[in-house]
């Protein structure tokens, strides 16, 4: 008998390199891994966990790319996290079990909800230059990566969308976005992961399969979304949003 971890290794690592380039540049490549990894007859928690260990190793080689492009916000990657720690760790405790037509309904609106807002671009005047970050904005921002990371703890895959969403709103462009997108979601992936391993929910065979292609395809969209800029990664989230919505809300 086939061993099927030879034909599932290769698979997987392909099916990476396209999830970790869209999960960079956009979001929804969970939306590809995981339910890959769950006709490869893991459990939904085992593949949830899994697809958790290609996630971590993708935005090690994402924040790298975006770090020799010159493009490195750490300062406020810094004051998004702490929340979205805490949230990661509240939502992957929860993730025991998930609705799963719920869920692809509740994640199709929220992707039509960013397409719209970027469609209509309402922050594009104040793009030339960050907004100040005022105690009020502040506040709107720390609870807006709580929520970030309650979701991206449940579930993850969408998670990208709401991170763009959640800083369009201050008016960076969308190539610092992904790279605040990158720290935040290597630094709640690791608590959500920790939590996964705890409760043996992780396959590490195809999880660092997986890996190796998410790591390649995200290395690869850092530097694509530098060269291009962001009108040219707008279009770009534009069409992925659109088509995974449709593909969620379609039977």
């Amino acid at each position: 008998m086939i061993d099927p971890y030879l034909w599932q290794i290769p698979a997987l690592m392909l099916v990476g390199v396209i999830a970790g380039f869209l999960n960079v540049l956009a979001g929804g490549g969970s939306l590809l891994t995981l339910p890959l990894l769950i006709f490869f007859g893991l459990p939904a928690a085992t593949a949830n966990g899994t697809n958790r260990v290609a996630i971590f190793c993708q935005n090690i080689f994402a924040i790298t790319g975006f770090k020799r492009q010159g493009v490195f916000p750490i300062r406020l990657a810094l004051l998004c996290m702490p929340p979205a720690l805490l949230g990661s760790y509240l939502g992957a405790n929860l993730a025991i079990s998930v609705d799963e037509m719920l869920f692809r309904r509740l994640l199709a609106m929220i992707m039509v909800g960013v397409l719209l807002f970027m469609v209509f671009d309402p922050m594009k005047r104040f793009r030339s230059q960050e907004r100040p970050m005022t105690p009020m904005r502040t506040v709107v921002l720390i609870v807006s990566f709580f929520g970030v990371g309650v979701y991206g703890g449940f579930v993850q895959a969408g998670v990208g969308f709401l991170i763009i969403t959640a800083l369009l709103v201050h008016g960076l462009d969308l190539v610092r976005i992904n790279a605040v997108k990158v720290l935040v979601i290597f630094a709640f992936t690791a608590v959500a992961l920790g939590v996964f391993i705890v409760h043996g929910q992780v396959d590490y065979v195809l999880g660092l399969s997986l890996a190796v292609g998410n790591s390649l395809g995200g290395w690869i969209a850092t530097h694509y979304a530098v060269k291009k800029g962001h009108d040219w990664i707008k279009r770009f989230v534009i069409v992925t949003v659109l088509v995974f919505a449709l593909r969620l809300l379609l039977p």
